[in-house]
């Protein structure tokens, strides 16, 4: 990334589920217990690929649709239940209801945890949960699963729409009173750098399940594996390298 361009970011706004937190490795084997006491052979491995995918689908209907914002915990549980009757599981709304509780479990990756902690000691940067999950609850996942302090915590809801909508960015630089070009996206999923790149901000891709990047101009500054080396690269940007 050019030199000038890293140095006008000083907020880092982090997208939090499958970025920082561990979505497959928290909700997988849960999920695959759900399936076996309900009687199907479906893996949880399995039933997660199409369960995240269904999540997706369903939050870009709730942005199409403008119905009015239903929240990141009610998509979750409309696509879980769209793929209990995809794969044929039989299932009551109580049984549903028990197993959403999983969600506040939801833990962190190791790499992001420790990359966090480096640079909220290094306090070069504002450091920024920008998320599609309801206020409350991440305001929870932060305190209480994550541990990592963070200096502001916004949800999609300050704008009514779901990540990747325009709104999301540019409602957050208004909160942040930040010209977008001084904050930076940092996400696991393309198409939120996408999102934020087409708003002006910078953006790094934590590309930590090596997929390929949106076919756009509005692309990552810079690409890498985990936090460990997003720590790297913008710790060593302000000493000369």
């Amino acid at each position: 990334m050019p030199s000038d361009a890293i140095a006008q970011v000083n907020t880092l706004a982090f997208d939090m589920f499958g970025t920082v937190l561990d979505l497959d490795g928290s909700l997988s084997g849960p999920a695959g217990r759900f399936l076996q006491e309900h009687g199907s052979a479906v893996t949880g491995e399995a039933f997660w690929l199409t369960w995240r995918g269904r999540q997706r689908i369903e939050q870009y209907q709730d942005n199409l649709f403008m119905l009015g914002h239903s929240g990141y915990r009610e998509t979750c549980r409309r696509s879980f239940i769209y793929c209990l009757r995809m794969h044929g599981v039989s299932f009551d709304c109580a049984d549903v209801a028990d197993f959403m509780r999983v969600y506040d479990d939801i833990r962190p990756f190791d790499d992001a945890v420790a990359g966090l902690r480096r640079l909220a000691d290094s306090g070069r940067f504002r450091l920024v949960a920008l998320s599609n999950g309801e206020q409350s609850y991440l305001e929870h996942l932060v305190d209480h699963n994550i541990g990592v302090p963070f200096n502001d915590v916004i949800s999609v809801e300050k704008a009514g729409a779901f990540k990747p909508h325009p709104a999301v960015y540019r409602t957050a630089a208004r909160i942040l009173d930040k010209a977008p070009g001084e904050i930076m996206m940092v996400a696991a999923h393309s198409f939120d750098i996408t999102g934020a790149r087409a708003c002006g901000y910078r953006g790094a891709y934590v590309n930590r399940y090596n997929l390929p990047n949106e076919e756009s101009p509005y692309l990552p500054d810079f690409e890498v594996a985990d936090f460990n080396r997003l720590a790297d690269r913008l710790l060593s940007s302000g000493d000369g390298t």
